[in-house]
């Protein structure tokens, strides 16, 4: 056995100081550079071998102080007279100084490429405050920053924390490449393992005023959102304040697992359910989903909570007409209960919330006007309608498909169909048990073949909703084939005298243009409309539950209904009348739809939510009005 010798231990401290990197490197050069100037003043000093000057000869303080230039500037040596054993002396020192310094240099330079390379894996820690941290990449990240960035623009500067698997540089590349300028807003991206207990904590969420887990593209994504909740909500180093966590499930049946992770620190976006009520409710009203994107976006107006002491004592009846730049719709009480398009006589009380849409927070003051102008002669009365059944093709199949056809069951009459035409024909049965109002048949064909439409006699059909297939791996694929459905259904309706509407689900948003040629009533972008939900969701938990009241059949949801059943066309009118005249309905109104302008993708393709009441405007017997209604 070998005997450890103190040569070996001494060695030993030296490599594990040597290890510790450029800082230990330096001090040791540093030591060596005081070694060497010590040891050549000590022998010039003690030996006397320093020429004399005018003065006499050197102290020992100037000679060290000429021996320490000799090292940092080897120039000076040439100028040295005296003894050849002082100039041996000096040059001994000048040459130890040469390849000290030249020895520091290359260590600096090495620290220096060592530390760009460890900020370029993006593991250094995140010290911002106030922040939002996104957890997870995926295509929709693109459009999260882009809202966010558009959220913060009233708030000066802000930070956006993203932490995933993909190189730092790359992510930062890409997010400049697809989302532009960011302007105030800083996108800080981080590497790391978002299931990782200790990785999550790299972007600071103890510090972050908002979190969204964002789940990865492929077939295992929300075992690893659950996963990531898990390491967020477990990690030991967390704070003790509830989180803001907001995420999306794909699956229906991991809701119940998710919510139980994340408990009440947590808010999902349940993305099937979202998509297939929109759907159902904009195969049946055109315009809808425009609707519904422009509330989510941050473009355009949103959804507010704002207390208004002033209003305390009134009734909702009289709150509606108390903004000119505001649409009312709904309160929130004191324990939380929300209320859409609540009865005109319900009393708002001083500690209750007035939900309303507005086009930012600034925006947000009552009228000064005391008594709005109203045409009451231009009002009208609700017409007698006869409901009948309604017959809906659906072409395509995916997962939201049941979700959609029940939905439907809620809104159509007794009596109506569901015609299903899928590439194999296979519809299960047993999604459809407990349907009412409708029955489903199915058959196959395809649906990109015109002669499969033609018989299928698509133009005897009320509403007709295109889906997007779920087995491509490639969005863009499943988009072109929609493309093409899309175009045959255009050319059929071109012939037809029997109207009937396309809505039509696109996976990639930035197809949306490409089939706007195709003249279909809607698109619903799925991703995309999820992403917007996250986003609003992230800067007010509370908006989840507007929004899931808005998209449920019970209570009021949002219709687009003939504005020529409820004031005279043809005629100036401000929106005071328009809103009374829906009012005496029950109703609550927030906006039109002007049928000129619905080719325009510009104007928001003809929707105007929230506009100023008192402009008057003059509607033609094909625009529509936006309100907020049971039925």
């Amino acid at each position: 056995m070998r005997k450890v010798t103190l040569a070996d231990r001494l060695r030993y401290r030296f490599d594990n100081t040597i290890s510790r990197g450029t800082v230990a490197l330096i001090g040791w050069l540093f030591l060596v550079l005081l070694a060497l100037v010590l040891t050549s003043t000590l022998f010039v000093y003690l030996t006397g071998l320093a020429p004399a000057s005018g003065g006499g000869r050197p102290g020992f303080f100037e000679t060290l102080w000429l021996d320490l230039m000799r090292t940092i500037d080897p120039g000076n040596v040439g100028g040295d007279r005296g003894s050849w054993p002082y100039l041996l002396s000096m040059l001994a020192v000048t040459a130890g100084g040469i390849l000290v310094f030249s020895t520091l240099i290359g260590v600096i330079f090495a620290g220096i490429d060592e530390k760009l390379a460890d900020l370029r894996k993006g593991r250094s820690f995140v010290v911002e405050r106030g922040h939002t941290v996104i957890y997870g990449w995926s295509s929709e990240v693109f459009s999260v920053v882009a809202e966010l960035v558009k959220a913060n623009e009233s708030r000066g500067s802000t930070c956006i924390a993203i932490l995933a698997e993909n190189d730092k540089v790359e992510m930062e590349d890409e997010i400049r490449a697809r989302v532009g300028k960011t302007g105030r807003t800083r996108v800080v991206c981080r590497t790391g393992d978002p299931i990782n207990i200790d990785d999550v904590q790299i972007v600071n969420p103890n510090e972050a005023r908002s979190i969204i887990v964002l789940p990865p593209e492929g077939p295992e994504a929300d075992s690893k959102v659950i996963k990531t909740l898990l390491a967020l909500t477990n990690s030991p180093n967390r704070r003790e304040e509830p989180y803001h966590i907001v995420s999306r499930i794909n699956d229906p049946e991991n809701l119940g697992v998710a919510r139980m992770v994340g408990r009440a620190e947590l808010r999902l976006v349940a993305v099937d359910d979202l998509i297939a009520r929109i759907t159902a409710q904009t195969c049946r009203q055109s315009g809808l989903s425009v609707v519904y994107t422009d509330l989510l976006d941050f473009g355009g107006d949103e959804i507010y909570f704002t207390s208004e002491p002033r209003l305390a004592g009134t009734t909702f009846d009289e709150a509606l007409t108390a903004y000119e730049g505001c649409s009312v719709i709904g309160i929130r009480r004191r324990d939380g209960r929300i209320g859409l398009n609540p009865h005109a006589e319900a009393e708002i009380s001083p500690d209750d919330e007035i939900i309303l849409i507005a086009e930012d927070d600034s925006a947000i003051h009552l009228s000064e006007q005391q008594a709005p102008e109203i045409d009451a002669g231009a009002i009208r009365k609700p017409p007698s309608r006869e409901p009948r059944p309604e017959r809906t093709l659906i072409l395509g199949w995916n997962g939201r498909a049941p979700t959609i056809v029940a939905e439907l069951d809620h809104y159509v009459h007794s009596g109506s169909e569901v015609t299903v035409v899928t590439p194999d024909g296979e519809v299960p049965s047993s999604h459809f048990d407990e349907l009412k109002n409708q029955k489903v048949t199915s058959s196959e064909g395809d649906t990109t073949d015109r002669r499969v439409l033609d018989e299928l006699e698509v133009s005897s059909y009320d509403h007709v909703i295109v889906l997007g297939s779920p087995d491509e791996p490639d969005p863009n694929a499943s988009d072109s084939k929609t493309l093409v459905t899309l175009l045959h259904l255009r050319e059929i309706a071109e012939g037809s005298e029997h109207g009937f509407s396309i809505v039509s689900e696109m996976l990639d948003v930035r197809n949306r243009e490409l089939a706007e040629v195709t003249g279909a009533d809607d698109f619903i972008v799925s991703d995309h409309l999820a992403s917007l939900m996250m986003c609003q969701v992230s800067e007010n938990r509370e908006l989840s539950r507007v929004f899931e009241e808005l998209i449920s059949p019970d209570g009021s949801e949002l219709y687009l209904k003939p504005v020529a059943e409820y004031v005279e066309p043809g005629v100036p009118l401000n929106f005071y009348t328009v809103l009374e005249a829906a009012r005496r309905r029950g109703e609550t109104a927030v906006g039109y739809r002007l049928e000129a302008q619905t080719g325009d993708p510009d104007g928001s393709y003809g929707v105007h939510l929230n506009p100023e009441k008192s402009r008057r405007v003059t509607f033609t017997e094909h625009d529509k009005l936006i309100v907020l209604a049971e039925s």
